[in-house]
């Protein structure tokens, strides 16, 4: 097997959950940015920065994360921080992970357990525990990793056409409310007073909220009393959390299957698969005010679609671990300044021990079934079996 090989199976992904979106990402890739209508498309590196540091944001408008975070939280939660908020999420998930890897690698050990025996897998379900069990860790709470990993990919699943281009399909936003309230009575502690549906349903690319050691952090960067919006953080934290991880995890083994990257180094190889593969591959965005991205004129009230596959070369630069996109490229997939993901380091971690675990059983793919219903391009099903 080779990169092309890799490249091809990973394309699927693409176009199987939201093909007609993804087919006009690649017809307009030629620019650098593009109006059609009342939306900008950015595709460039430029652009994708204009996009994200030099326009101002509407964050609560339709059509975006933060507004469909809004309205199923009663309007009191918002997905994008700012400030000193953001940096103590940061700060706070980057010390997390210390606390965390012990969570995860009994899991992980036990998930791939068959392959010691010869037996195949199924990535995507070990991706899932794997991420819901953190999830729970991480949020202080009683549930089993799978069902909080259903819970979660339902919500976006449901949710993700409600804030991304295109048509909606009758009935979306009830089966969204719907989702949310299921996943928020997962994540809501007795005597909770949040409203009812108060998860985000966060798609292509919200970063996790922030988290403290002793519980959610509030928008000023303090730990959130007991009945106030945790729930609705805890949510979204779930939601993004788990579904960036079951996304990425299964598509960073497939391209190490198909293009034997196995004996490579490990954070060279974690930072260019994420870069290749770009878990949260575009942003949706509204402009507040007028500016330019990429020279192309914004008006106040305009759609943005911020291509971070594109910004980042993923669509025609293979990964090269051993000579790795700089750093300033390669760290876009987790967005820019003040709304870089908090959930980097927990999401490089976690890649980076799944990947040691599975490299001695150097597995290949058997089968792999693209999900058309997910919030992120991602696999329903990715069968690996050992060939040591």
């Amino acid at each position: 097997m080779t990169h092309s090989s890799a490249r091809r199976r990973d394309r699927r992904v693409y176009l199987a959950g939201h093909p007609v979106l993804f087919t006009l990402m690649a017809i307009t890739r030629r620019w650098p940015a593009l109006r059609l209508g009342g939306t900008v498309i950015a595709h460039s590196r430029e652009a994708y920065l204009d996009g994200l540091l030099r326009v101002p944001l509407d964050r609560t408008a339709e059509g975006t994360t933060g507004g469909a975070a809004g309205r199923l939280t009663g309007g009191g939660l918002l997905f994008d921080q700012e400030g000193a908020s953001h940096r103590a999420a940061r700060r706070t998930l980057a010390l997390k992970v210390a606390d965390l890897r012990p969570v995860w690698t009994p899991v992980l050990a036990a998930e791939l357990a068959p392959l010691a025996a010869g037996e195949p897998i199924d990535m995507v379900d070990v991706a899932a525990v794997l991420a819901g069990t953190t999830a729970a860790a991480m949020l202080d709470l009683d549930v089993d990793g799978a069902t909080l990993a259903a819970a979660a990919r339902d919500a976006a699943a449901a949710a993700a056409r409600d804030h991304l281009p295109g048509l909606r399909r009758p009935g979306s936003g009830k089966a969204a409310a719907a989702a949310a309230a299921r996943l928020n009575a997962l994540v809501s502690p007795p005597g909770s007073v949040s409203p009812p549906g108060s998860v985000s349903p966060t798609g292509p690319v919200s970063p996790p909220g922030p988290v403290s050691p002793t519980g959610p952090v509030s928008s000023t960067g303090s730990v959130s009393p007991p009945g106030s919006s945790v729930d609705g953080l805890a949510a979204m934290l779930a939601v993004a959390a788990i579904n960036t991880t079951v996304a990425a995890l299964p598509r960073a083994a497939a391209w190490c299957a198909d293009a034997d990257l196995w004996d490579s180094p490990i954070d060279s190889l974690v930072t260019e698969l994420l870069r290749v593969t770009s878990p949260t591959p575009l942003l949706p965005r509204a402009a507040a005010g007028e500016g330019t991205i990429a020279g192309c004129p914004v008006r106040a009230g305009d759609r943005l679609i911020l291509v971070s596959r594109h910004a980042v070369d993923a669509h025609h630069t293979d990964p090269s671990p051993a000579s790795p996109a700089p750093a300033h490229i390669s760290q876009l997939v987790f967005g820019a300044g003040p709304h870089a993901c908090p959930g980097a380091s927990l999401a490089r971690a976690q890649m980076a021990d799944t990947l040691t675990a599975l490299a001695p059983y150097r597995p290949k793919v058997l089968t792999a079934r693209a999900d058309r219903r997910s919030a992120l391009p991602g696999w329903s099903s990715l069968i690996l079996t050992p060939t040591r």
